[in-house]
């Protein structure tokens, strides 16, 4: 498996929307792409998330569903 640090910044306004989202509705991961950890910032503007997949084509489906509330990057770890 490789090891993937997603850096989500939340668009102006929508922390609030995003958690609530994520609590009713979960995280909407694909098949084959798994959350590890994750780490907010001290503002809570910016999450860190590791993720772990064989399949890098997962991210741009993931992100599509929260693309209304966030902007991603996407870095390969080791």
């Amino acid at each position: 498996m490789r090891r993937f640090m997603v850096v989500e910044r939340f668009r102006d306004g929508c922390l609030g929307a995003a958690y609530d989202r994520f609590r009713t509705e979960g995280r909407h991961l694909p098949p084959g792409l798994h959350y590890l950890n994750s780490w907010l910032d001290r503002d809570a503007a910016i999450c860190f998330q590791l993720m772990e997949t064989d399949d890098p084509d997962l991210f741009p489906i993931w992100f599509a569903h929260w693309s209304d509330l966030v902007e991603f990057e996407l870095h390969e770890v080791e």
